[in-house]
């Protein structure tokens, strides 16, 4: 048998333990925008298809947009939830009414 020696590990220079947060606070951002965006597209399509209120799920998906853009673009990505909200109250006041 052949003789072996000590094994050898490679080790990287330096500590990348801040690159590894940034990457996870923008993986977590990223599925809280996504979350609340698709949550809040679903409610525009409940909306349309409610009474037949296009108009409104017109409205509803544009609003998506820009809070989904907004949410994005922000350090926290929370300002979808607004979007939310105020979609899911106007499903209730339709649907009451």
């Amino acid at each position: 048998m052949a003789d072996h020696g000590a094994p050898e590990y490679a080790t990287a220079d330096g500590n990348d333990y801040a690159e590894h947060e940034g990457t996870y606070a923008f993986f977590t951002k990223l599925t809280l925008v996504g979350t609340l965006s698709l949550v809040s597209l679903m409610v525009a399509l409940a909306i349309g298809g409610v009474n037949g209120h296009w108009g409104l799920f017109t409205i509803g998906t544009l609003a998506v947009l820009v809070t989904t853009a907004i949410g994005l673009a922000s350090q926290t990505g929370r300002p979808g939830l607004m979007g939310v909200v105020l979609l899911v109250l106007l499903l209730l006041l339709i649907v009451t009414s």
